[in-house]
């Protein structure tokens, strides 16, 4: 049974007793808040850059300073728990793959995670390594930022794709219209950094996106400077159907219905990660 170490997090095993299971899915996640106009409200703009602060600690942790290398594959909106404080918490480490040491990456036919969230490397073609969770922490920045789903068909067309819409805005110099219209407390800078790194965590160029180191060091220096974001990476209606297509078909492998909150593969278990506080 894997125990992972570290004075910050809560030493979690794969195996759970059904009544510490429980305890801890009780708490709520972070789409539940995100998509109530109501609760949302509880969300201002330090406890939203706490949440963001703290999940890029949490993936830090698991890419690079964990015994073995961790890559979550399904990170997104409804796997952050939220404890009474707000911190976050990952979890559901069901479809988690652990790398050896001086792997890079690893190509697989078994593509598991949620479209919206999903690399689109990965979700085409196998190809799956660290910046797979880069990819789906920056769509999950904007979500936080914009307080809506990335993939929102209630929306005009134009605004349907928030990882699309968004590139558009901030080549216009209007990356602020994005801000959740109901978000208090926010500072104008910090906003924009976080939907530039949002983007930068999204490039289509895979080498291009941040480490999480990186993204850590961003998030947590003042003077730090971001880089201008590369174009994003095929997403919205085009890529939807371009996976659809390529997926692995077979007995062990169905194809399912999707959409923007539906997992393309099964989790074989519950698990959870408690992001450190600072």
């Amino acid at each position: 049974m894997l125990q992972l170490h570290n004075s910050q997090f809560l030493q979690m095993e794969k195996q759970y007793t059904e009544h510490r299971r429980t305890a801890l899915l009780s708490e709520p996640a972070l789409n539940r808040l995100l998509s109530d106009r109501e609760k949302r409200v509880q969300l201002d703009w330090p406890k939203r850059y706490q949440i963001i602060l703290g999940l890029a600690r949490g993936l830090l942790y698991l890419h690079e300073e964990s015994p073995v290398k961790i890559i979550h594959r399904d990170i997104k909106a409804s796997n952050v728990l939220l404890d009474e404080k707000l911190n976050p918490k990952i979890s559901d480490f069901g479809m988690a793959r652990l790398f050896l040491e001086d792997a890079t990456h690893v190509n697989t036919f078994r593509i598991s995670g949620t479209y919206g969230y999903m690399a689109p490397e990965y979700a085409m073609n196998g190809y799956l390594s660290t910046k797979t969770d880069v990819f789906s922490f920056g769509m999950l920045v904007l979500e936080i930022v914009s307080g809506r789903k990335n993939i929102d068909r209630h929306l005009g067309d134009e605004k349907v794709d928030l990882l699309n819409y968004t590139w558009k805005l901030s080549e216009e110099g209007r990356s602020l219209e994005i801000v959740d219209p109901g978000l208090s407390g926010w500072d104008a800078g910090e906003v924009a950094m976080c939907v530039q790194l949002g983007l930068l965590c999204c490039q289509a160029v895979v080498s291009d996106r941040p480490d999480m180191y990186s993204v850590h060091l961003m998030l947590s220096s003042d003077s730090f400077t971001l880089p201008k974001p590369g174009k994003p990476a095929v997403h919205g209606r085009f890529f939807f159907e371009k996976t659809i297509r390529r997926s692995y078909v077979s007995k062990r492998n169905p194809v399912r219905r999707y959409n923007s909150d539906t997992q393309m593969g099964r989790p074989v278990t519950n698990s959870l990660w408690v992001c450190p506080e600072f």
